[in-house]
């Protein structure tokens, strides 16, 4: 272990005040909608009323351990042991598309059952593959920055990794991985040229992937027309649509949403963006956007402390962060408003969804320890000045 190593270990955790504020803004909120949206529901189906309350909360919990443990793990382990994890998310990604193995819910294999309980596999598997990007993206700079080869050998392994996914099929995270892949690649140091060819080859293949289904198909245009067919085809956008034209201004009142009472499908996990807009109406819509906002501005400003602290691994992890939460968020937002074609996303840290809060929760561990090396390899570098240069 180096001596700023030592160093860093030898001072006390630096927390994010920041980050931890946001984050327990959103998942206070997210407990509150998940309780008004699932309370109806729950009663009628499971006879508990806080069936699904009682869960996010536990679930949150384990989650902010499991977060406080990654915190205690240093940065350099997930550069180092980058490819052994990678394996592991494709293992997994594989093993989910295995009849017997993976669960069926909703006519997606995206679940490996673990006991009584379904585990959504590419919420970890998307974050795995991004680590790996970033990781590439430092040892592999001058051939990225330099060659075509070097961005394509990336690409290729996203491009496993979204067909992968696709053969759940799971068509939201696979364009939410890709955009974010190629966010990185890009700021890492890609050629503009590069990057422009692969995007026209990365669109006209998902276009190719639309056209050669009609499932795909009408659930890609289904959105633009939903008022056509809106006992079918367009019915969730629909109910959704009417949630969020009731808010106006200031809602109707927490609790007192309409739609949420057997009308919007889904409301408690990918739609409860429309009953929050219905309950608290726009001004809770503006102030849940500021607060994604906030939060992925704060993690940009840590991927700048990183890569200010000589930290380019560990800026790259926390800058995929912030665009993976950004266009997360942006797509479930724009999916309950009818602005983007219906998508199984959830909003994260506010839906119900197991998988989805374990795994973002414990990313922004990975964050926080991300700011913790870059703060405290500062005031290391300072210890390590002679008296009189200080």
């Amino acid at each position: 272990m180096s001596y700023g190593a030592r160093a860093r270990e030898r001072l006390p955790f630096a927390w994010d005040l920041w980050t931890l504020g946001l984050v327990a803004s959103l998942l206070l909120l997210g407990l509150i909608m998940v309780s008004s949206a699932s309370m109806s529901v729950a009663a009628r189906e499971l006879g508990n009323p806080f069936f699904y309350l009682e869960r996010q909360f536990f679930f949150g919990l384990v989650g902010v351990l499991f977060a406080w443990v990654i915190t205690r793990i240093p940065t350099e382990l997930w550069d180092k042991y980058s490819l052994l994890l990678l394996m592991l998310g494709l293992s997994l990604l594989l093993l989910v598309l295995i009849p017997g193995i993976g669960a069926m819910v909703n006519g997606a294999r995206r679940w490996l059952r673990i006991g009584p309980l379904n585990f959504q596999v590419s919420e970890l598997a998307r974050v795995v593959v991004l680590i790996w990007v970033c990781s590439y993206s430092v040892r592999k700079r001058a051939e990225l920055e330099q060659t075509f080869a070097g961005l394509a050998k990336p690409l290729g392994l996203l491009s496993l990794a979204g067909v992968l996914l696709l053969l759940e099929p799971d068509f939201g995270a696979t364009t939410v991985l890709f955009a974010t892949g190629f966010a990185v690649l890009f700021i890492a140091g890609a050629r503009l040229r590069n990057v422009l060819i692969l995007l026209g080859v990365a669109a006209a293949a998902f276009s190719i992937l639309a056209l050669t289904s009609s499932y795909r198909l009408k659930r890609l245009t289904g959105f633009l027309h939903p008022w056509e067919d809106p006992f079918n085809s367009g019915f969730q956008l629909t109910q959704s649509l009417i949630a969020i034209g009731r808010g106006s201004w200031f809602g109707v009142g927490l609790g007192s949403s309409v739609q949420k009472l057997f009308y919007l499908p889904e409301a408690h996990t990918d739609f409860v963006f429309a009953v929050l807009a219905e309950e608290l109406g726009l001004v809770g819509v503006i102030g849940v956007i500021a607060l994604f906002l906030a939060l992925v501005w704060r993690s940009f400003q840590i991927s700048r402390m990183a890569a200010n602290a000589g930290m380019p691994f560990q800026a790259y992890m926390a800058l995929a962060f912030g665009i993976w939460l950004g266009l997360q968020a942006s797509v479930n937002i724009g999916v309950n408003m009818g602005v983007l074609p219906t998508k199984g996303l959830t909003l994260p840290l506010l839906s119900y969804g197991r998988s989805s809060l374990l795994v973002s929760i414990g990313w922004l561990g990975v964050l926080l320890r991300i700011y913790h090396e870059a703060k405290t390899n500062s005031r290391a570098a300072v210890l390590r000045m002679p008296s009189g240069a200080r």
